[in-house]
């Protein structure tokens, strides 16, 4: 007989999401577990600079907080919690659990996943996380637990690891496992899959988003789709979106399994359903991804505000002025942006008016505070007319930086550490597969010749991008088969680079996904040092498919 799917649910998509979705997914429907997303690059770093002021500290206490209210409804409706809330000290938060659940009079067992924390084998760094895959928590869960708290682990491992405990998945079952990994990528980041952060967002009522859940089935397939009656929206641009969403080409490789995105398929399967099958699965790569997080010095800011006529010859005294008074001890890295927000004839001052930024960044904290801060605030009587700045600067701040290195399988303890204290240590995986590149897929043909007309590629294409390190990936996809036959000619590598400057001398590569319709962007090195080092006005890349989109491409009118 056919086993029914298991539901498995999202509340969290990161470290701040909104408090109130663990009640509202508990409350709308059916679910067999949820699972929550804390864990982001930027906030392995927060949670270091915590645990460094105090060595108990280390995970995302909103989670406790956000328990407390719901423990006992999840226990009688018998859903299992699984997050990776637990950050840097997973055995921290689990027993914080247990203390709650004691202290509420819920009986429930609580287990954790260890082994993700190599700090000590790379010394300098403030934290050092491999991923870890799903098994571990699958072996928590098949021993009763009830909530699974773990530190660094993928985020598809939060839905790998339920699914392989529920329907007996074994290390090796590549299609299935591969088919729940693009499931939990479609799920980590919330209400990402459900209409938020959407480039169509105004085809439905995206103020409220619900959270997404999954329908998963035996075979790995599975349905997107979120409660019925929350707002947002699911449909097969939704999902295509959060599919392309910090990927790269068609090998998305994980410590379980490699999943080939470009096997996916996807239909709408009713209102608010998204049916994904035809996944493949290969052995996983012989290294685990560590991510790494270390200080990288200090940094200070300071944002002029230009106002009127004269803009840019008042941009060029106040850095002559600011460029000589740090002439003594110049920093190690100084940047100006001058950002045009200013119109001609403008009817409130702050239309009138542009903004001057200077970021400088040094090893040594004195450089790039009282330094900067004072040479600034001496010019307030002594510089362009109208001076004024829109906040002080300063002390230096300190900044981070991420970076990916990678271990064998072998250099972890990955363990599951039960209810009563046994710890169950998992194997690394017998078959690896080193991670290659998938051969070049054909085009399409060509659409026939006709009129085009100069418009925005937003019209006829979405958009989603996104950080990884210090890459972005910008994925773009077509909503109509005549669109993705222009799209896959026009929107070359070269053409992006045409299109946004700043990658011209970086390293971009495109891949295609003629099963979503899209291409898929990498540009190398854009966001510099990583997002807590914040060297680019969007450090997340969060809006670069936004910009991409926006710009204007001689378009077929057919299309239009």
């Amino acid at each position: 007989m056919k086993p029914p799917p298991l539901r498995i649910g999202n509340f969290s998509g990161f470290y701040g999401d909104r408090f109130d979705a663990l009640r509202e997914m508990l409350t709308g429907g059916e679910l067999d577990v949820l699972t929550g997303d804390y864990l982001a690059e930027l906030t392995m770093l927060i949670l270091a600079r915590d645990r460094l002021k105090d060595p108990s500290a280390g995970y995302a206490r909103t989670f406790l907080r956000q328990l407390e209210d719901c423990l006992g409804l999840a226990h009688e409706r018998g859903v299992k919690i699984v997050t990776n809330a637990g950050g840097l000290h997973p055995a921290g938060l689990a027993t914080g659990v247990r203390e709650l659940a004691d202290r509420l009079g819920i009986p429930v067992k609580v287990a954790h996943v260890e082994g993700d924390d190599l700090t000590a084998a790379h010394p300098g760094a403030l934290a050092a996380h491999a991923y870890l895959g799903g098994f571990g928590i699958a072996e928590c869960l098949r021993a009763g637990a009830d909530v699974v708290v773990t530190g660094r682990v993928t985020d598809a491992a939060l839905v790998t690891g339920p699914a392989a405990a529920h329907f007996g998945w074994r290390p090796g079952e590549y299609d299935r496992l591969a088919g729940a990994v693009v499931a939990g990528h479609v799920l980590e980041c919330g209400t990402q899959a459900t209409g938020g952060n959407y480039a169509f967002f105004q085809e439905g009522d995206t103020r409220r988003p619900g959270f997404p859940l999954a329908e998963i089935h035996a075979d790995g397939s599975s349905v997107i789709t979120k409660h019925p009656g929350t707002g947002g929206l699911v449909d097969v641009g939704t999902v295509t979106a959060q599919l392309l969403y910090e990927t790269g080409g068609g090998r998305y490789a994980g410590p379980d399994v490699t999943a080939r995105l470009d096997t996916v398929r996807l239909s709408q399967d009713g209102p608010d359903r998204v049916r994904i099958e035809g996944v493949s699965g290969e052995a996983p790569p012989p290294t685990l991804k560590v991510g790494l997080n270390r200080l990288g010095g200090f940094r200070n800011e300071v944002v002029f505000v230009l106002t009127g006529l004269g803009i840019e010859a008042k941009a060029d005294l106040v850095r002559a002025q600011l460029t000589d008074a740090l002439a003594k001890s110049p920093p190690a890295e100084v940047r100006w942006e001058l950002v045009r927000t200013d119109r001609a004839d403008a009817d409130t001052e702050e239309t009138a008016s542009a903004l001057l930024r200077l970021v400088v960044r040094d090893a040594d904290e004195r450089i790039v505070g009282r330094a900067l801060s004072g040479a600034a605030v001496e010019l307030a009587l002594a510089s362009y007319p109208g001076f004024h700045v829109l906040s002080p600067p300063g002390k230096g701040t300190p900044y981070g930086v991420f970076e990916d290195v990678y271990v064998p399988h072998g250099a972890v303890d990955h363990m599951a550490v039960l209810d009563d204290g046994r710890r169950i240590p998992m194997a690394p995986p017998q078959d690896t597969r080193p991670l290659d590149a998938v051969p070049e897929p054909a085009l399409p043909d060509p659409l026939p010749s006709g009129p085009n007309r100069r418009a925005p590629l937003g019209l006829v294409a979405g958009a989603r991008s996104g950080d990884k390190g210090g890459n972005a990936n910008v994925g773009v996809w077509a909503r109509t088969d005549e669109a993705w036959r222009w799209l896959a000619h026009e929107l070359t590598a070269e053409r992006f680079r045409q299109l946004i400057p700043e990658s011209r001398d970086l390293p971009v590569t495109r891949h295609l996904l003629p099963n979503l319709r899209a291409v898929n962007f990498v540009v190398e090195g854009i966001l510099g040092a990583g997002v807590a080092a914040r060297a680019r006005f969007d450090p997340q890349a969060k809006a670069l498919g936004e910009w991409l989109r926006s710009r204007h491409l001689d378009i077929p009118e057919a299309l239009l």
